[in-house]
């Protein structure tokens, strides 16, 4: 009788866990997931699968559970993907950014160093690491230089990693991913915070989008092309660390262009720069080289930009239909 391979996600509840929780499932593993104690439940993204998973209390601030839950689930593989993730937040909590995107990797790994060694763990880096860009495009040796607490945390996190595969021999692979967005994303992030807008304003509940520096540049790819690196990396025979990303950059002003259009709306209409969504210090540019992954891991964006863009009004749009459907009375779409 052939075992189930079994794989913890922590962070399962976000848009990355959602995603890969749907391609560990189908690949045919046993998925558990670690969701922090809350007198609210919050399991949207999960709601069709919640009967094919299980979820365990943990917190990346707490050592013993972490511990005591690798014991109870004993996973062949961990996926780390909680974190504080929204960049602006990490200014204002950076403390707490720290200990989640940075002491809760440690935390994270010394559990697996005590509980398993032959566990196989993925960290969640991001592109934000490389922050004041010392060149273009960013490759796995490109120097980091992050520009907010968020960057800089994720910047402990991804060495830490690296210092338990080279001490304990942890089989601890890192992905440095690349602006990667779904109809998923929370509507807090500025490429669903946009599409969101624009079908509101497409049926005329709202006029105005208000947005911060449009001409900042991201390498923007489809979260579900990426959960799926995240699985190839765990999958190979060596553990290393790997850029994901499309290698194409587009400005915010683009991505507004391109959603717009899609309803066949003029962006310059309805957007409006408002100097409050400007970060302290930002990031100007991302454009990641998947060279590395591409020929080690054969791995391959499979969504476009204008695809992504494409599919996440679609999705929005569908969602305020609904929303509509149960008012008709609000129903006008802007002409």
């Amino acid at each position: 009788m052939t075992t189930k391979p079994s794989a913890l996600i922590t962070g399962i509840t976000g848009q990355d866990g959602a995603y890969l929780t749907q391609f560990l499932l189908d690949q045919g593993y046993e998925v558990h997931g670690m969701v922090r104690r809350s007198s609210l439940e919050k399991f949207d993204r999960l709601t069709h699968l919640r009967d094919q998973i299980e979820l365990h209390q943990g917190d990346l601030l707490d050592q013993l559970s972490l511990i005591r839950l690798l014991e109870r689930v004993q996973p062949d593989e961990v996926y780390n993907l909680a974190a504080q993730s929204f960049v602006p937040t990490s200014f204002e909590q950076p403390l707490l950014t720290g200990e989640f995107n940075a002491l809760g990797v440690t935390r994270m790994l010394e559990a697996v160093r005590l509980v398993d060694t032959s566990i196989r763990f993925y960290q969640a880096s991001s592109s934000e690491m490389f922050g004041h860009v010392r060149e273009e495009p960013q490759t796995e040796k490109t120097p980091f230089w992050p520009r907010s607490p968020y960057g800089a945390a994720k910047v402990y996190g991804h060495w830490i990693t690296i210092n338990y595969r080279e001490s304990y021999d942890l089989f601890a692979c890192n992905g440095i991913l690349f602006n990667h967005e779904s109809p998923l994303r929370g509507k807090e992030f500025v490429t669903r915070k946009i599409t969101d807008a624009v079908a509101r304003i497409y049926y005329g509940i709202q006029d105005k989008l208000m947005l911060g520096n449009l001409d900042a540049q991201r390498d923007w790819g489809f979260s579900g092309d990426y959960v799926r690196a995240m699985w190839m990396m765990l999958q190979h025979d060596t553990p290393d660390d790997y850029v994901v990303a499309t290698g194409e950059k587009h400005t915010v002003r683009e991505f507004v262009q391109h959603a717009f259009e899609h309803v066949n709306l003029k962006w310059e209409n309805h957007v409006e720069i408002d100097p409050a969504f400007f970060r302290p210090a930002d990031v100007n540019t991302l454009c990641g080289d998947a060279t590395k992954a591409r020929e080690t891991i054969n791995w391959e964006p499979e969504v476009s930009f204008a695809g992504l863009v494409t599919m996440m009004v679609d999705a929005d749009l569908k969602r305020v239909e609904d929303e509509l459907s149960k008012t008709p009375a609000k129903k006008n779409k802007a002409g």
